[in-house]
C-alpha cells in the first residue's frame, strides 16, 4: 500500500447528525481554523504530548527538519476540547484531514477524554503512528533543542511553533512543563533549568 493510500485509508468520517468532538494538544489549540461551539479543558490518558514528529513541511524541510508534537504512549495530556456542530463536523473532519495527514506519520483515533467535571467524551485525536519514518521517537531535551532552534517551513520557524504551544499551556495552567524547559534552553541556554 502507498502512503497515499494508508492516509486516504486513515480519513474520519463523522457520523451524520452527531457532534464532532476534537482533542487539540498542540497548534490546534490555538489555531483550530474549523468553526466550533464550544471549547473546554480535557484530559487525554494513555498518552502524552512529546516533540516526537519530524517535521520537513510545516515547520522544517527535507535539509533541516524540524520538529512538532504527537501524542505519543503512556502518561496523560491536558488539552483543549473542541465541540463542533452536527452542521460542520464532515467540514471540519475534511480540513482535519488535510491539515493532520500530509503524511501518515499521525493515526486519526477516537479516544476518551475527561472534562474537568468529571464526565467522559469520545474525541477524535492524532495520535503518533511509531511505525512511520518521521516518528522521531524519545529524545533527550538537547536533540529537541538542537532541531527546533533554526528550522523553518511553510508555517513558519519552529520556534515559534514552540512559543504559541508554551503560551496556550500557560493560558490553561499549565506551567513549568518540559516545553517550557525546552524554550528556556533555547531562549536562553544558561538558564535552561
Amino acid at each position: 500500500m502507498t502512503e497515499a493510500e494508508m492516509i486516504e485509508r486513515r480519513r474520519y468520517r463523522p457520523k451524520p447528525g452527531e457532534d464532532l468532538h476534537v482533542f487539540a494538544y498542540g497548534s490546534l489549540m490555538w489555531r483550530p481554523d474549523f468553526p466550533f461551539v464550544d471549547i473546554q479543558p480535557a484530559t487525554l490518558y494513555g498518552y502524552h504530548r512529546a516533540f516526537c514528529i519530524t517535521s520537513t513541511h510545516y515547520r522544517g524541510s527535507e535539509e533541516h527538519p524540524g520538529l512538532v508534537l504527537g501524542l505519543d504512549r503512556g502518561g496523560q495530556c491536558l488539552g483543549r476540547l473542541y465541540r463542533v456542530a452536527p452542521m460542520d463536523a464532515e467540514k471540519a473532519a475534511d480540513y482535519l484531514h488535510r491539515r493532520e495527514m500530509v503524511t501518515g506519520v499521525y493515526i486519526p483515533r477516537l479516544l476518551k477524554v475527561r472534562l474537568n467535571d468529571g464526565k467522559d467524551v469520545t474525541a477524535l485525536s492524532f495520535i503518533a503512528d511509531r511505525a512511520h519514518a518521521q516518528y522521531a521517537g524519545k529524545l533527550s531535551a538537547d536533540e529537541v533543542v538542537a532541531k527546533i532552534r533554526d528550522a523553518v517551513g511553510i508555517a513558519g520557524p519552529n520556534i515559534d511553533y514552540l512559543r504559541n504551544t508554551v503560551l496556550h499551556l500557560d493560558e490553561m495552567g499549565i506551567g513549568d512543563c518540559a516545553l517550557h524547559r525546552i524554550l528556556r534552553m533555547i531562549d536562553d541556554p544558561k538558564d535552561a533549568t
